[in-house]
């Protein structure tokens, strides 16, 4: 496991590296993104299939 404990590094806490925090904030925006997309796309699937937004 990387880092010192489960929760993702804070930018402010003086106890962690800035390779923890830039590598949490990558991975927490990459993470964000790709839940993000599968919601859109989702929400177009739907819209084809139905002729109806409900995003």
């Amino acid at each position: 496991m990387l880092g010192h404990d489960e929760d993702a590094p804070d930018a402010t806490d003086e106890d962690r590296t800035w390779q923890e925090v830039l590598l949490a904030a990558t991975l927490q925006g990459a993470v964000f993104a790709v839940v993000k997309a599968a919601v859109d796309r989702a929400g177009a699937t739907t819209r084809r299939l139905t002729g109806a937004w409900l995003g």
